[in-house]
């Protein structure tokens, strides 16, 4: 049986993401930094993805390139360490939850990126 998060509205929890991010002072700009770096969406195709109120397996199942580098996203978020998430689609939502973590807790953009291109 599928996970209800798998066909939960994206743009349902987005704000959640950005929430959480603002109160610890950083910006919506720096969350959408992150799902871009993680799935590949421009700018234009994650605002697509929102207002088309997709699901969470539709919005990871049609990401442009999700960033080869996200195997390097480890540690605990929500009590499940990320890199032992065996149902891919799960590993990819607890992926998105720990970048999110990460920003909520101060971290450094290049070091949330994993290095990579803002």
């Amino acid at each position: 049986m599928a996970h209800r998060i798998y066909t939960t509205s994206f743009a349902s929890v987005y704000p959640l993401y950005v929430a959480k991010a603002e109160r610890k002072g950083r910006t919506k700009d720096e969350v959408d930094t992150i799902i871009r770096w993680l799935t590949g969406y421009d700018e234009a195709g994650l605002e697509r993805q929102l207002a088309a109120e997709v699901n969470f397996d539709t919005f990871f199942a049609t990401a442009p390139k999700m960033n080869e580098d996200r195997a390097l996203i480890k540690g605990v978020v929500c009590g499940v360490r990320v890199e032992n998430v065996e149902e891919p689609l799960m590993r990819e939502i607890r992926y998105l939850d720990k970048l999110v973590d990460e920003l909520a807790k101060g971290k450094a953009m290049a070091k949330i990126l994993r290095g990579g291109e803002q």
